[in-house]
This record gives structure tokens, C-alpha cells and sequence, in this order.
């Protein structure tokens, strides 16, 4: 896999796992939209400004994306997007004010989703004689001609 393509992808990880927290910040913040006519012109700006960064951070991970997918095989990149549950989990659960929880239970399941992330995207040793499969991580497919 591509450094360029791996550091595109955390970057996109990163970008979509802090707009998520900063989001949910911004609504805990804010007052329920549901009784936004009453509110409407009594707001923080903090909560607002949180809440456009939040959505900032969203397209700039779309950016980010995109060059992680001009670089990546999308069984990879995409398994990579997974890390952003970790991310968001340990988040909403370590900083104030975002209501999250730790449990064994919610551990567990981020450990078995960072696992399988690690092996989608562990290094396989080449076995000797055999031929390069479709998918290889060069993204070269197969001889047009050939059966």
C-alpha cells in the first residue's frame, strides 16, 4: 500500500472522527431543534461555530477520501474508515461534556474492529509459485486476452 494513499486515509479517519465528536458537542449544547422558535435568536455562538466546524471537518474528509481511494486497492481504504469507531468511541467516552461511556462490552467490540482492520490489511508473505491474483495491491488487473 501507498504511504500517500495510508497517510490520505488517516487524515479522512481523523478529519471524520473529530467532526463527528465536535458535532455531537454542538447539539448537546445547543437547545433541541425542535423548539427552535423559541430559541432561534438566543444561541452561543460557541455551539455554532463548533457545529460548522464539525461540518467543515466532514467535507474536508471527503477530500481526503478521495486521494486515499486514488491510491488504495477500496478493499483496504474502505476497512480503514472502521478506525473511526475507536476513534469516536474512546472521544465521546474520554472528553467532557460528549456523554459517552466505557464498558467491556463497547471495548471489546472496538478491539474486534480494530482487529479486523489489522488483518484486512496485514502484510502476506508471497507464496512461492503462485500467481498474483486480480485484486493485487498494484491494482493491476489481469491481460484482457486471457481466459
Amino acid at each position: 500500500m501507498s504511504a500517500r494513499g495510508l497517510a490520505y486515509a488517516a487524515a479522512s479517519v481523523t478529519l471524520v472522527s473529530a467532526a463527528q465528536l465536535a458535532m455531537r458537542w454542538s447539539m448537546k449544547s445547543l437547545p433541541r431543534i425542535d423548539t427552535l422558535p423559541a430559541w432561534a435568536g438566543d444561541i452561543g455562538l460557541l455551539p455554532l461555530a463548533v457545529l460548522m466546524l464539525g461540518i467543515l471537518g466532514y467535507g474536508a474528509s471527503l477530500v481526503c477520501w478521495l486521494g486515499a481511494l486514488a491510491s488504495l486497492p477500496l478493499n483496504r481504504a474502505y476497512s480503514l474508515l472502521s478506525l473511526s469507531y475507536a476513534l469516536v468511541y474512546l472521544g465521546a467516552a474520554l472528553l467532557p461534556g460528549l456523554g459517552g461511556t466505557l464498558s467491556t462490552d463497547k471495548t471489546l467490540g472496538v478491539l474486534l474492529v480494530v482487529s479486523g482492520v489489522m488483518l484486512i490489511n496485514a502484510r502476506r508473505p508471497p507464496v512461492p509459485g503462485a500467481r498474483p491474483s486480480r485484486s493485487s495491491e498494484s491494482g493491476a488487473s489481469a491481460d484482457a486476452g486471457s481466459a
